[in-house]
């Protein structure tokens, strides 16, 4: 075998694993940013002030992630419930607000 072809081998296997530990950062980093959002919402809600309801612009400020960050953890997450606050005067959708639930 030439030094070309065990350099390839070499390649082939490097680049399996570089992705397999890119891919798994990447997961890991989910699973923390919904990990984050939903204690946060947890807090929020046992402090028993009221029903716990946040807004993603309160969110954004307060756990720091982005809009689309804070819109996937929720979608990721058995315990974060969506919810529309309407406009008082069109009654039509205003807002996204995000909540823990059990």
């Amino acid at each position: 075998m030439s030094w070309f072809g065990i350099l390839a081998n070499i390649a082939a296997v490097l680049t399996a694993v570089i992705a397999a530990v890119g891919y798994s950062a990447y997961r890991w980093d989910q699973f923390t940013k919904r990990k984050k959002l939903e204690k946060y919402l947890k807090d929020e809600k046992s402090d028993g002030k009221d029903r716990g309801q946040r807004s993603l612009l309160h969110l954004m400020a307060n756990v720091g992630m982005t809009e689309a960050e804070l819109i996937q953890a929720s979608f990721r997450s058995d315990h974060i419930e969506r919810k529309i606050a309407p406009d008082d005067k069109t009654g039509r959708a205003d807002s996204l607000l995000l909540e823990w639930k059990e």
